[in-house]
């Protein structure tokens, strides 16, 4: 009995950790489209490449929404209607690769019970200690998102893949992962207001049985991170930062940076939305 109960309260403050501070990443409903196809594009929250919701389109948290199609960029914020699920309905204009990315930004009021264990999972353990002797009971975080995803319309040329956006934080490719072979190696540079970031990098790579499969990675002190297309399936990149806040509006701020993108190593493996267990579209 007495286990049972330590495992309740595990699991509930692993649940209320990842209630306060859910994980948002960009998937497209198929990675391989024609030019004139619909482009549909969700903003999804869950842990480990793992849908838990669909989050519609906020304009107020909305700092950026970009597409990119060769040297044609749209600002997407302009068309997309608030609380729009999926976030867009597009029609591909051009061939080759094509670059979306997303920022936002939002206030959360953080329980001193959550905030702490939170601080400790993600290696903080120096503020952590710092924050035991405060006498607060909730804390403010800013929470600040840079998302990204990539997708190949037709043949996959151009070099979106490594398009510099220069946000705050920002994961770039350094090869295009849709002309890559099983096997190949593969550099990510992640940048943090415009100098090398050097710390976890996350990759979490979901086939389409549905298993995830995370690797934890670390940059250098370029930036640079290394990594191979192992196994054919969708890939998310993710690196987070946290510090103490600088503004007045917040205690602390963390930084997500993410980027989705899919390899296939033949053309007919599945590459959709729904093959991958995120929802019933195709």
């Amino acid at each position: 009995m007495k286990h049972l109960y330590l495992k309740i309260i595990i699991f509930l403050s692993i649940f209320g950790l990842f209630a306060f501070i859910p994980d948002h990443f960009l998937m497209p409903e198929n990675f391989y489209l024609h030019k004139g196809d619909k482009f549909n594009l969700h903003l999804l929250s869950g842990e480990n490449l793992v849908k838990e919701r669909e989050v519609p389109y906020t304009a107020a948290q909305t700092t950026k929404f970009m597409i990119y199609e060769g040297s044609k960029k749209t600002d997407l914020s302009k068309i997309t209607k608030n609380d729009a699920s999926p976030l867009l309905n597009y029609t591909i204009q051009d061939d080759g690769l094509v670059l979306v990315e997303m920022n936002t930004n939002e206030l959360n009021e953080i329980p001193r019970e959550d905030f702490l264990p939170y601080l400790t999972e993600q290696g903080y353990d120096d503020i952590a200690e710092k924050l035991k002797n405060s006498n607060a009971l909730n804390f403010t975080e800013k929470y600040n998102r840079y998302l990204k995803t990539l997708i190949t319309v037709d043949e996959p040329k151009g070099n979106a893949y490594e398009k510099v956006l220069n946000d705050d934080f920002e994961i770039i490719l350094k090869r295009n992962p849709y002309k890559l072979n099983y096997g190949d190696d593969i550099t990510a540079v992640v940048n943090f207001k415009g100098k090398p970031f050097t710390g976890q990098v996350m990759l979490y790579i979901k086939t389409e049985s549905g298993n995830v499969y995370p690797q934890k990675l670390a940059s250098d002190a370029a930036g640079k991170v290394y990594f191979s297309v192992s196994r054919e399936g969708i890939y998310l990149l993710r690196a987070t930062k946290f510090e103490a806040s600088k503004g007045k509006e917040a205690d602390y701020e963390s930084w997500v940076a993410s980027y989705t993108f899919s390899f296939s190593n033949h053309n007919d493996a599945p590459n959709t939305y729904k093959e991958f267990g995120f929802g019933d579209k195709h």
